[in-house]
């Protein structure tokens, strides 16, 4: 297990996890910042939020969800935009669970406002946000030399103390 941990692959692994789990984020993001109307009405479907707050959850989330994007694309603190990315994970993909124990016939909302006809909520949407919770975990557990943007800082940090 040592030697798995201490894997001098994990940033080549982690590199190509970021970048998938970047452009999910930026993509899901868009329609939300551009309709965020839509997506309110996504987030009351819900039903778990009190009316009060989901209007600024409409307005935030997708500027967290941006920001963590971002962070996984450019590969700026990098474990913190995928620790960003797996707690949303775990909360979206509770809020599913709880959908369907709800018997809620709904759409996830994720990527745009399609409606339960065009892109119904089932199992399946929980498997596949486990699998991007994974990914993320795997980003923020293993990926602390991250090719990017903290690589590159770090690199250069390094030289400067050595001149």
């Amino acid at each position: 297990m040592k030697r798995f941990l201490a894997w001098r692959g994990h940033p080549w692994l982690a590199l190509p996890a970021r970048l998938y789990l970047a452009a999910v984020f930026l993509l899901a993001c868009w329609h939300k910042l551009v309709h965020p109307g839509s997506f309110a009405m996504d987030i009351a479907t819900y039903q778990i939020l009190p009316l009060a707050l989901v209007n600024p959850m409409a307005i935030a989330l997708p500027w967290v969800e941006l920001v963590a994007g971002l962070m996984l694309l450019v590969g700026l603190r990098a474990r913190a935009g995928a620790l960003l990315v797996a707690g949303m994970m775990l909360m979206f993909t509770v809020a599913i669970a709880l959908a369907l124990w709800k018997g809620l016939d709904m759409s996830c909302g994720c990527f745009a406002s399609q409606g339960a006809v065009d892109d119904p909520i089932s199992g399946l949407t929980i498997l596949r946000d486990l699998g991007w919770l994974a990914l993320a975990v795997y980003v923020f557990v293993f990926d602390h030399t991250p090719l990017g943007l903290d690589g590159w800082l770090r690199r250069r940090r390094g030289e400067e103390e050595s001149a």
